[in-house]
């Protein structure tokens, strides 16, 4: 079961700065998507993939954390295939599963913390125009990644409890009892930040 998105491990990548991998990944996102090359595209993807699958991760892991998102940019492809040329679509996947894999790569090898502080420092500049505020988007941002796991995680558990109990899985029969809970934790989330006064006012 997926309980964390980061991986402990030694690579090279767990040792880069957060702020060198976060910068990269918004560097290759502008390229990627500032060419349709496909002799350009297809490197970028299988040096991303490379790069993801020597993190340490089982096959089984690997595919756990990209699998939906895979799943979902083929279905975007195959409407694509009506209404663009073949290699346009070609290059749509290639760019959007390099992104995929280079983004989960930066979230297997850093910890939620250091996000967190990363990107409060970075936001530093633009919370002192008044703007936002550094601390709650870095919150915002930490929640998010330590919640991801749990609401796989719950998905999981609700498609095996249909499953025990001989219901067809269908998407809108999980999916209803899934955003009622991923909603209560919501809520007692807020009232826990709310209660310790994390935010300021």
């Amino acid at each position: 079961m997926l309980t964390s998105l980061y991986v402990e491990g030694r690579t090279w990548f767990h040792r880069a700065p957060v702020r060198a991998k976060l910068i990269a990944l918004l560097a290759l996102s502008i390229a990627l998507f500032t060419t349709n090359s496909l002799l350009l595209l297809l490197p970028a993807f299988l040096l991303c993939g490379g790069l993801y699958f020597s993190l340490g991760l089982t096959l089984r892991q690997a595919f756990a954390r990209v699998g939906f998102v895979f799943f979902t940019i083929l279905v975007l492809a195959v409407v694509n295939l009506f209404l663009v040329p073949v290699p346009e679509v070609l290059a749509l996947v290639l760019r959007l599963m390099a992104l995929v894999l280079f983004a989960a790569a930066v979230t297997a090898t850093t910890t939620i913390g250091a996000f967190m502080d990363e990107v409060t420092v970075l936001l530093g500049p633009i919370e002192r125009l008044g703007l936002v505020r550094a601390a709650d988007v870095s919150l915002a941002l930490g929640l998010v990644l330590r919640f991801v796991p749990d609401i796989f995680a719950r998905y999981q558990a609700i498609r095996e409890a249909h499953r025990a109990r001989g219901v067809p899985i269908r998407p809108l029969t999980i999916i209803g009892p899934l955003i009622i809970l991923t909603l209560k934790d919501a809520d007692t989330i807020a009232a826990a930040i709310d209660a310790r006064g994390f935010r300021r006012q």
